[in-house]
């Protein structure tokens, strides 16, 4: 299925999917954002996606019919590419020494704590896009039984590494910054160094893995930093 077009102002153009949020969406976004890069070299400024959108900004302004026209010639029954299947692991603590609402959470969803760790460690969640602070991931594939409105009030500090729930959706709070999802735990990882060519360890399309660890094991972890694995 082809997106629809907007022009939002001479440089910037958004591609939208009417589709649901899913695998295959994002195989149509990478695609799509693979294509521009090849057939408009040196033309396009940057490329953001979104979970159903994709914005793209040009060097110089660009004509809607060229553009149009491009997207028109497009071959709909073309195979996207496939998602990357690299899986990283992320070690994350459980407690309420490491995330604070974990047993507020469990209480509103008439589930254990256990039942709520078991529920979100044993997911697969794909990235889709980063956003909200440099690093902050946005992931798909939350248990629905775990779906839970952000907070009515945010908190005025999320510690760096927080892992949370907010919606339909969980993330990882890269550096401290006021939030307003529920905090489950935390990974002694760092997420997010700009003294890198590569400022973050995952690309869009690969997936994450939340791993329980004790608090034991996390603090030793704090105290001797190592990089994120995959599998």
């Amino acid at each position: 299925m082809k997106p629809t077009l907007t022009q939002i102002s001479p440089l910037i153009y958004e591609f939208e999917w009417n589709l649901n949020i899913s695998d295959t969406l994002l195989q149509l976004q990478l695609s799509l954002k693979t294509k521009l890069l090849e057939n408009f070299p040196n033309k396009i400024l940057e490329l953001r996606i979104g979970f159903k959108t994709l914005a793209l900004v040009f060097t110089k302004p660009m004509e809607s019919a060229k553009l149009i026209d491009w997207l028109g010639s497009l071959n709909p029954e073309e195979a996207a590419e496939p998602l990357p299947n690299k899986i990283w692991q992320i070690p994350v603590c459980y407690a309420p020494e490491t995330g604070r609402d974990l047993k507020t959470l469990a209480s509103e969803k008439n589930l254990k704590q256990e039942e709520v760790i078991l529920l979100h460690s044993q997911e697969l969640y794909r990235l889709h896009f980063y956003g909200f602070l440099p690093g902050f991931m946005y992931l798909n594939g939350l248990h629905t039984s775990l779906h839970t409105p952000r907070k009515s009030v945010p908190d005025r500090s999320v510690p760096a590494g927080s892992i949370a729930i907010g919606a339909s959706q969980t993330g990882i709070y890269p550096s401290s910054s006021p939030g307003g999802w529920h905090l489950i735990g935390q990974t002694p990882l760092s997420l997010f160094d700009p003294r890198q060519a590569k400022p973050v360890f995952a690309s869009a399309g690969e997936q994450i893995e939340f791993v329980p660890i004790s608090l034991r094991e996390f603090e030793n972890a704090k105290r001797h930093p190592s990089q994120p694995q995959f599998k």
